[in-house]
């Protein structure tokens, strides 16, 4: 749905500043935690370039430049890729494994299921811009592609 969502979002909306939220910020923000979370512990986690690990900033300093679709998407795959991987070597002791995340605290399988919440939450929240924006938004997607 993340990938519907930015495939649909015209340049005028994703470049729009004055937005709030930014359309292209609430994408890389999703798939910032989407693996961050899907690497289980902070320590060691460094998202691939160009990102940063800015969006930890308390402060909430958004990146100095909106990134692209061309840098999301490829984003988007890595994340795919990653979870497929974490829930193939999902086993019973790491399905309880508590997550190394002080503001997070819940164990793996508990850990998949919030970054689920996650990305719907924020997957609802792209479309609605889309909805206020064009009046139209993608559709449901019950299943990634493969």
């Amino acid at each position: 749905m993340i990938g519907n969502a930015v495939a649909a979002c015209p340049d005028d909306l994703w470049h729009d500043r004055t937005r709030r939220p930014e359309f292209w910020y609430t994408v890389f923000h999703t798939l910032f935690f989407l693996d961050l979370y899907l690497s289980g512990k902070l320590n060691g986690f460094a998202p691939p370039a160009p990102f940063t690990l800015s969006e930890l900033d308390p402060a909430g300093v958004l990146p100095e430049r909106p990134y692209t679709k061309a840098e999301l998407l490829p984003y988007l795959r890595h994340c795919r890729e990653k979870c497929r991987t974490v829930i193939d070597a999902l086993t019973a002791e790491k399905s309880v494994e508590p997550a190394a995340f002080p503001w997070v605290s819940v164990g793996g399988v508990e850990l998949l299921l919030y970054n689920m919440r996650h990305v719907q939450h924020h997957a609802a929240q792209l479309n609605l811009l889309l909805r206020q924006a064009l009046d139209t938004a993608p559709g449901w997607v019950s299943r990634a592609p493969e």
